[in-house]
C-alpha cells in the first residue's frame, strides 16, 4: 500500500515539473526562487584578483543596442566598464538582473561606470521584450554580430568588469547579487 502512495506522490510531482515546463512557466518561477536566495545575501561576488594576472580586454566588436543602432566597443575605452551576458530563457540570469538593476541605479547613471548588458537570445524581440515589462534601466544590447574573444564563456551569466586601463580585473561565470557595499566600493574605485 505504501509503494502505490510514492509512485502517486512521484507522478504528481513529475505532472507539476512537466506542466510548468511546457507552459513555459519554469523558467520565471526558477528565476524568481533563485532571486529569492540571492537576496538572502549568500551568493555575493569573490572580489579578489587571486584568480591571476589581470588580463587585456578586447575592444574590437559590435553590437546592436535597442533601436537597432550599432554599438562599437570602442566607445567604452578608457572607462570602467560593467559587462553581463544573458538570455530570458536562463533562471539564474533572470535571478540576478533585479539586484544588477538595483546597482545601476545607485552607480550607473553617475558616468563612473558604464553598463552594458549583451543579451544571448536569438530573438532580440524577446530580450527587449522582458526588459521593457520588469523597467530595467540599464543599458541592453544584443549580440547579433558574435563576441569576441574577451567575452566568450562557458556559462551564462557570465559578469566581468574592464578597468579604464582596458583589463579585465573581474570574471565571473554565474549568477551573483553584485548589489553589494563590497562590489559598489570595487566598481567606483577603480
Amino acid at each position: 500500500m505504501d509503494w502505490k502512495k510514492e509512485i502517486r506522490s512521484w507522478g504528481i510531482m513529475l505532472g507539476v515539473f512537466a506542466v510548468l515546463y511546457f507552459t513555459g512557466l519554469i523558467t520565471p518561477i526558477m528565476g524568481g526562487v533563485q532571486s529569492l536566495l540571492l537576496s538572502t545575501g549568500l551568493i555575493k561576488p569573490n572580489i579578489t584578483l587571486e584568480n591571476k594576472e589581470k588580463q587585456p580586454f578586447d575592444f574590437s566588436g559590435q553590437f546592436m543596442d535597442m533601436d537597432g543602432n550599432r554599438v562599437g566597443l570602442t566607445q567604452y575605452e578608457g572607462k570602467t566598464l560593467f559587462i553581463n551576458l544573458w538570455a530570458t530563457w536562463c533562471p539564474p540570469c533572470r535571478a540576478e538582473m533585479p539586484h544588477i538593476s538595483e546597482l545601476y541605479k545607485k552607480i550607473g547613471k553617475t558616468g563612473d561606470v558604464q553598463f552594458l548588458m549583451i543579451a544571448l537570445d536569438d530573438d532580440f524581440e524577446k530580450s527587449k521584450k522582458y526588459i521593457a515589462d520588469k523597467g530595467f534601466g540599464f543599458p541592453v544590447v544584443h549580440a547579433a554580430y558574435g563576441l569576441n574573444a574577451s567575452l566568450e564563456s562557458q556559462a551564462i551569466p557570465t559578469t566581468l568588469v574592464v578597468s579604464p586601463e582596458g583589463e579585465i580585473v573581474f570574471y565571473q561565470e554565474g549568477m551573483s547579487n553584485f548589489d553589494t557595499p563590497e562590489f559598489r566600493e570595487f566598481l567606483v574605485g577603480l
